[in-house]
């Protein structure tokens, strides 16, 4: 495991300790990893509507039946090995 040493503010520092002593976290480490965590959540999220974005924007919308899916099933199971 990695070890880090930081320096915050006073103010930040009673702040992460506000947030230890309010029951959220059990320590500093849990506090830092679940923002870790959480900021790889938003990551993910932007990129994900990032790609829902690009490909609505694409070019033109398409009908999607069942010809369409039974086509793209064709297509697929073509490319299996």
């Amino acid at each position: 495991m990695t070890q880090f040493n930081i320096s915050l503010p006073p103010a930040v520092e009673e702040y992460l300790h506000q947030q230890i002593r309010q029951g959220d976290y059990k320590n500093l480490e849990d506090y830092i990893y679940h923002l870790i965590l959480e900021d790889q959540k938003r990551n993910t999220q932007e990129k994900l509507e990032t790609m829902l974005i690009d490909g609505l924007d694409s070019g033109a919308p398409i009908p999607i039946t069942e010809e369409w899916w039974q086509q793209k099933r064709a297509e697929l199971v073509k490319k299996l090995p």
